[in-house]
């Protein structure tokens, strides 16, 4: 490269094209086109389409916008307009951009080159409508469709497909099913196509129609594959999976790995254990999906079996056994993994697997441990801006550390509504009701809309600190405003709310009122505030109907015995004792984490001494 600044001797096209290649960034490159333009060689056409068919698709972005940028200025803009009636280069300019980082660009130059009156030809149609289904821009492909239709390869088998494509691809099935419907010949992509839109949607019943009209011949893997995705969907459509598997007369990787992920989503284990044995070949995802089908099951110990049996792991292996942990509530374990990861050289972290960390941390509630993460992610900058930023205000708040939340919150700079839903939700978990409401009327200060979860956090945190009219505010907001239907969550903030500032009457009408069945935790919430309250009448009715309705929550029974108690009615509290112990009911025993010199304990009622140390 340099050589070729300092010389004064001419080069060759070839030796040129190889100069440009080996460039390490834009610096580079814009020393040899200033070298090519002060010698003259950038005037010869041969060179510069070299340039373009060489770097219009690469994926070093200097190189392919240096080859766009040639031919703009010395084909499109210097050269006489008969020069560049043939579309080949305008195609490859437009296809580094339909399969490139801004698809949007690929409709300006297809635009450009209608307006230069280039010939288009159905390269030119494919990759704009590639476009269009990458933008999900229907207005425009549906434009696209229409200027096809005036064109002499309107039935071109190839944009057919394309137009199939471009319309599954923006949810128009209906207009996908009319043009294939209506085509003069199909071949196997567009039954395909056809097939995926279907299950795509839900409707595996016009899939496996499609599917059983489709020609012997064109049926490939591609076609048994989707169906076999599609049934093992459900848990009625597994065996139908199982059966067509069977009757395959060629399998890969992919359809083994359908059915056992078919069993595994379903809870089948030890028929997706039996496929697993005769596998003739495993990847990655084969032993990732197992190891997660057994930890979401609690055997957790069967599953890291596998993850140690694992001949290559990668980054997704290591986050299933991670998540895997942190299902099972084994968080110092999950922490351990990460911590055999990140002795791996040739594995790097991604952003799931550091949320799985921080909400193991969060958990654990180590606030040492939490800022040492929050220094490995800045040390490596990953960004805040997705869930790992909301992952992190929820651990510092979690952890106890809400100032250390808030910094993060603020150091955000897009923040999506779930940003904003984690600091309102670790502000309520503080009891910082007041701070939550004004982080509403934030929301609403700068018109982002919230969401259910953002009321949610709203409505709790207002229950926790007795602010009944900003509940009840929020609660109008949600519905009237934002045309929110109020969920049992939001159901369950508002009858706490009121049931505990002594509104009982107002609590027992509004589950009444609810268009909702209310679960037990809503009755057990308005138990607890009647048994405070000394309302013993409507409480006594209340714990009577949970116990019918929720027969095996020790919870029900433990509250009925204490509001007994508080009136003097041993003999009551006997006859509920003696009830829980005939359905052998046991409470499970209150329990607090204290962090000690780097070491969480664990603490249970009435323990004497540290019952697990982590």
């Amino acid at each position: 490269m340099l050589v070729f600044a300092n010389s004064h001797q001419p080069c060759s096209i070839s030796s040129i094209i190889q100069l440009v290649g080996s460039c390490k960034n834009s610096n580079d490159v814009g020393k040899i086109h200033a070298r090519l333009i002060t010698t003259g060689f950038i005037k010869n056409s041969n060179l510069t389409t070299k340039i373009v068919v060489a770097f219009a698709d690469s994926r070093r972005p200097y190189l392919a916008e240096f080859a766009r940028y040639v031919f703009r200025e010395y084909h499109v803009c210097s050269f006489a307009p008969g020069d560049v009636k043939d579309p080949f280069l305008w195609n490859l300019v437009i296809k580094s951009h339909s399969h490139g980082v801004d698809p949007r660009r690929a409709l300006l130059w297809f635009c450009l080159m209608l307006e230069n009156g280039i010939s288009v030809d159905k390269f030119s149609f494919s990759l704009v409508l590639k476009a269009c289904s990458r933008l999900g821009f229907l207005k425009g492909g549906m434009q696209i469709h229409g200027f096809l239709r005036k064109t002499g390869i309107w039935s071109d088998l190839f944009l057919q497909n394309c137009l199939i494509g471009l319309y599954l691809k923006c949810g128009c099935l209906g207009f996908a099913r009319q043009i294939f419907d209506r085509m003069p010949q199909r071949d196997s992509v567009s039954y395909n196509s056809m097939i995926d839109g279907y299950i795509k949607c839900g409707l595996i019943e016009s899939a496996r129609e499609l599917f059983d009209l489709m020609p012997r011949e064109m049926k490939n893997l591609i076609s048994w594959n989707s169906m076999i995705s599609g049934y093992a969907q459900t848990s009625d459509g597994v065996n139908i999976a199982s059966k067509l598997f069977a009757e395959m007369p060629e399998k890969d990787l992919i359809s083994w790995n359908s059915l056992i992920y078919g069993y595994v989503k379903h809870g089948r284990m030890e028929d997706a254990k039996d496929l697993f044995h005769v596998m003739p070949r495993r990847d990655v995802v084969t032993w990732a999906t197992m190891i997660d089908g057994y930890a979401k099951l609690g055997f957790v110990h069967k599953a890291k079996t596998l993850f140690d049996q694992m001949p290559h792991r990668d980054v997704v292996a290591y986050n299933s056994m991670m998540a895997g942990y942190v299902q099972n509530r084994h968080h110092m374990e999950a922490l351990e993994i990460f911590s055999d990861m990140e002795k791996e050289s040739h594995l790097t972290p991604d952003e799931t697997t550091l949320v799985i960390v921080l909400s193991a941390i969060a958990q654990l509630g180590q606030l040492s441990k939490a800022m040492d993460m929050h220094l490995y992610i800045v040390e490596k900058q990953f960004y805040l801006g997705g869930k790992l930023g909301v992952a992190l205000i929820d651990m510092y708040s979690k952890c106890g550390s809400i100032q250390q939340a808030m910094c993060v919150f603020e150091g955000i700079e897009n923040k999506s509504i779930d940003h904003w839903n984690a600091m309102i939700g670790g502000l309520a978990i503080h009891g910082l009701g007041e701070s939550a409401f004004n982080i509403l009327l934030e929301i609403e200060r700068r018109s982002i809309e919230p969401d259910y979860i953002t009321f949610v956090g709203v409505l709790n945190a207002c229950s926790h600190s007795g602010l009944v009219k900003e509940g009840l505010l929020c609660f109008e907001l949600m519905r009237r405003k934002h045309k929110i239907e109020p969920r049992l969550q939001h159901y369950g903030c508002m009858v706490d709310l009121l049931s505990r500032c002594g509104s009982i009457e107002l609590a027992k009408n509004l589950i009444e009122e609810m268009p909702i069945e209310p679960n037990d935790v809503i009755w057990r919430t308005f138990l607890t505030a009647c048994n405070h309250h000394k309302e013993f009448e409507i409480g006594e009715l209340v714990a009577k109907h949970l116990i019918l309705q929720a027969g095996y929550n020790p919870s029900s029974y433990v509250l009925l015995s204490n509001m007994y108690a508080s009136f003097g009615r041993w003999k009551d509290v006997r006859n509920v004792r003696t009830m829980m112990k005939e359905r052998k009911l046991q409470k499970v025993p209150g329990c607090s984490w204290i962090e000690l010199d780097g070491r969480v304990h664990e603490f249970f009622v009435d323990s004497i001494e540290v019952s697990n140390t982590l």
